[in-house]
């Protein structure tokens, strides 16, 4: 009786570290349905027929219920990124890792034969997902910016006729506003490591995406004001689709 109540509050906690989650947002596609499932923080999972990408992996019991990833995309060396205990618990033998040159070079041996370096301003092609580096850093660049331009990278994903972006750690810079026909960003907005929501809002309407997520919003002074950002943005351009998820699940 004992082990059977105990295996039911297993399960139960099981199911709790997976409703912690926000509902995957579903986007049709010339391959299917996206699923988009927000994690934490700069974590996320993009699942598409014939590939799960788990981006910036960070804390293994968040991934409990979700299918192993193809391909893990990292965008920099800093903790809330690039976390190793995550990635032993999370990876397969098949796994792909698809990271800065910066985040190679501390990655763990046994990992290095399932590693592909992308470095800011070139292109490849995994799992059938073309993906293009971009730059992220802070304004002004410098040796004692916490973000180098070059260390890290932003990401494009081609993905069923649908271009996606990832920032990565960085401010509105230039190749952020050159972007075109981005069909869904995700845009950081915390202090002091990347931008404020207005700088955010500033670079969105310039690149105007069809869709963006706010996320990695936990700053030194708590959560950003998400929703602000989300009015500067509608009065701006109203066809721009905000939508705010739950990016910090209570643990």
């Amino acid at each position: 009786m004992k082990l059977r109540v105990l295996s039911l509050f297993c399960a139960f906690a099981s199911l709790q570290a997976i409703a912690q989650h926000s509902t995957p947002d579903i986007i049709k596609t010339n391959k299917g349905s996206l699923s988009i499932q927000p994690i934490e923080h700069a974590s996320l999972v993009l699942s598409i027929s014939g590939a799960t990408i788990y981006v910036d992996p960070n804390g293994a019991d968040h991934y409990k219920g979700i299918t192993a990833p193809n391909i893990i995309l990292i965008t920099d060396i800093h903790g809330d990124h690039f976390d190793i205990k995550t990635i032993d618990a999370i990876k397969t033998a098949t796994t792909i890792f698809i990271v800065p040159q910066a985040v190679a070079d501390k990655m763990p041996a046994a990992d290095k034969k399932n590693i592909v370096v992308i470095n800011n301003g070139t292109h490849l092609s995994k799992s059938g997902i073309e993906i293009d580096a971009i730059p992220m850093y802070n304004i002004p660049d410098g040796a004692s910016a916490m973000h180098t331009k070059g260390r890290g990278n932003g990401y494009v994903l081609h993905i069923g006729g649908k271009l996606i972006y990832i920032s990565g750690d960085t401010q509105g810079i230039p190749e952020m506003r050159a972007l075109k026909n981005i069909d869904i960003a995700f845009v950081c907005m915390n202090l002091p490591y990347t931008m404020d929501i207005n700088e955010a809002a500033d670079a969105v309407l310039t690149f105007k995406p069809k869709i963006v997520y706010p996320y990695h919003y936990r700053g030194q002074n708590g959560l950003s004001d998400v929703n602000a950002f989300k009015n500067l943005v509608a009065k701006g351009d109203k066809n721009i689709d905000v939508r705010l998820r739950n990016w910090y699940p209570t643990k």
